[in-house]
C-alpha cells in the first residue's frame, strides 16, 4: 500500500530518502525552509552531487510522486508518514547538535492533525528519540508513533545503497508503527531488525565508529609497514580474505573524512563520556586521523627540503570520489596545514571546485583540469581516488612538473612502474 509521506530536510539524507521513496510509488512532499533551494529543486536542479539522484528527481516530479514545499502547515495534516531528516552537526565539544532536529519536531507537533508515523532519520545520540517524543506531545494533543530509522547511505552510491540496502534498522515502541514501516519498505529486499529506541540509535553509531577504526588501524599498520619494510596493500589482502575481518574499509591512505564518519566518531565518544563512560578506543581513533593528515606533510616537507615557497599540486579535494562533499576532507585539511607551513598550493577536483572555493577562494590556485595544477609545481599530491587520476599520462605528468615527485596519499600508482619512468614516488605503507 502506497504512502503520503513528509520528508523534514531536503538536505544529503532527506533529499536521497524522499526521492527513493517517490521512486518506489509513494506521494512524497519534501519540505524545507529555504525557499531558493526548494524552488531549484522544483525544476530539477540538485544541490549536490550524487550519481543517479538527479534523473530520478526529474523522474518522479515528471511522475507527480515526487513534490516540494516550503510550507509545514500545507504538508504535514495530509501525511501518514513523517521523516524528519534535518542535520546533526558537530558541536565544538564534539557532540551532536540537536537544534535542528528539536525545532523539526515543534513543527510537526504544531501541525499534526491526524495519527502519523513520524520516523527520525537523522543520526542522534542515544536517548534522543525519547526527547523528540516529548516535544512532539508538548505541542500536539494528536495521537502518534515515533520510530528511529537510521540512515547507511553512502556518498557516492546513496541511491544503491537505499534501494539495495544491507539491514534496515526499526527503533520503535509499538506493533502498529512496526508494520507501517513493514508495509513501506516491502519493496526492498532486505533484513528488517526490529528494536528499541536506544539500540536503534546506537546501531548508527556503533557501524560508523567501526569502519572508521578499522580505517585508523590499516593506517597505523601501514606506518608500521614503512618502518619494517612490509607492504600494506598485500597485509590488507591477506587480512580481508578472513570473513571475520572482510576487506572492506582496510584502505590505507590520508584518514576518513566527509559529514558523517568524523562527526559520529566524535559524537558518540561525547555521549560515552557524558554517561560516564571513557571511551578510549575512539579517543584513539580520532588521534590516529588527525595525526595521519600531519604524517603526508611530514613526507612532503622531508621530499622537498622544507615547504616555505614551494608549489604543491593537489588533486583531488572532495573527501572521496564520486562526491563534491568537501565536509572535513583530508584534502583540505592538508592545504590549510601546507598554507601555515607557507607553501604555495594549486589544486583541481573533477567535480568539487565549486564547493571548495567557499573555504579557499583567496587562499589557493584553482585549476580547471589536472595537468594545468602540475605546471611548474614541485611535487603533486594525490588526495581523491578519482578514476581520472587513475589514467593520467605519466608521461606528460613528468614533464609538466618542475621535479617528478609524486606523493600518492590514496595508493592508486604501481610504486616499481613509478620509479621505472623516474619518478620520486611515496605512498602510504608500501
Amino acid at each position: 500500500m502506497k504512502k503520503n509521506i513528509a520528508i523534514i530536510g531536503t538536505g544529503y539524507v532527506g533529499l536521497v530518502t524522499g526521492t527513493c521513496l517517490a521512486e518506489l510509488g509513494n506521494k512524497v512532499v519534501c519540505v524545507d525552509i529555504n525557499k531558493n533551494r526548494i524552488e531549484n529543486l522544483k525544476k530539477g536542479f540538485v544541490p549536490f552531487y550524487e550519481p543517479d539522484l538527479k534523473d530520478l528527481i526529474k523522474k518522479n516530479i515528471k511522475s507527480k510522486r515526487l513534490f516540494f514545499e516550503t510550507n509545514l502547515a500545507l504538508t504535514i495534516p495530509q501525511s501518514e508518514i513523517i521523516f524528519i531528516t534535518v542535520g546533526t552537526p558537530s558541536l565544538e565539544n564534539g557532540a551532536a547538535n540537536l537544534s535542528y532536529i528539536e525545532k523539526a519536531a515543534e513543527d510537526v507537533g504544531k501541525n499534526l492533525k491526524k495519527y502519523a508515523v513520524v520516523v527520525v532519520k537523522s543520526t542522534v545520540p542515544p536517548k534522543t528519540c525519547q526527547k523528540i517524543k516529548g516535544i512532539i506531545k508538548k505541542y500536539s494533543h494528536k495521537p502518534f508513533d515515533l520510530v528511529s530509522n537510521p540512515e547507511f547511505l553512502r556518498e557516492g552510491s546513496a541511491v544503491l545503497d537505499f534501494m539495495k540496502p544491507d539491514r534496515i534498522i526499526i527503533g520503535a515502541e509499538s506493533k502498529k508503527a512496526e508494520k507501517i514501516m513493514k508495509e513501506l519498505y516491502s519493496a526492498l529486499k532486505s533484513p528488517l531488525v526490529y528494536t528499541n529506541f536506544e539500540s536503534s540509535e546506537m546501531i548508527k553509531y556503533a557501524s560508523n565508529a567501526f569502519l572508521a577504526t578499522k580505517i585508523s588501524f590499516i593506517n597505523e599498520i601501514a606506518n608500521v609497514c614503512e618502518i619494517v619494510g612490509a607492504d600494506v596493500e598485500e597485509i590488507a589482502k591477506g587480512m580481508g580474505l578472513d570473513p571475520r575481518i572482510g576487506s572492506q574499509f582496510l584502505k590505507a591512505g590520508l584518514g576518513y573524512g566527509g559529514s558523517c564518519f568524523p562527526k559520529d566518531v566524535r559524537a558518540l565518544h561525547q555521549s560515552a563520556g557524558t554517561n560516564g563512560y571513557s571511551f578510549c578506543l575512539l579517543k584513539s581513533v580520532i588521534e590516529v586521523n588527525n595525526n595521519q593528515r600531519k604524517l603526508v606533510i611530514e613526507k612532503m616537507e622531508k621530499m622537498l627540503g622544507g615547504l616555505k615557497d614551494k608549489i604543491i599540486a593537489v588533486w583531488g579535494l572532495a573527501f572521496k570520489a564520486n562526491t563534491d562533499d568537501i565536509r572535513e576532507s583530508a584534502s583540505v585539511e592538508i592545504i590549510e596545514l601546507l598554507l601555515g607551513m607557507g607553501a604555495k598550493v594549486k589544486a583541481y577536483d573533477p567535480i568539487a571546485n565549486k564547493n571548495a572555493k567557499k573555504t579557499l577562494s583567496e587562499k589557493i590556485i584553482f585549476c580547471d583540469n589536472s595537468y594545468k595544477a602540475i605546471a611548474g609545481s614541485d611535487v603533486l599530491l594525490i588526495a581523491t581516488d578519482w578514476d581520472e587520476f587513475k589514467k593520467a599520462d605519466f608521461l606528460k605528468v613528468k614533464k609538466l612538473l618542475k621535479h617528478p615527485n609524486i606523493i600518492d596519499g590514496k595508493n592508486i600508482y604501481n610504486p616499481a612502474k613509478m620509479k621505472k619512468m623516474g619518478f620520486n614516488y611515496i605512498s602510504i605503507g608500501r
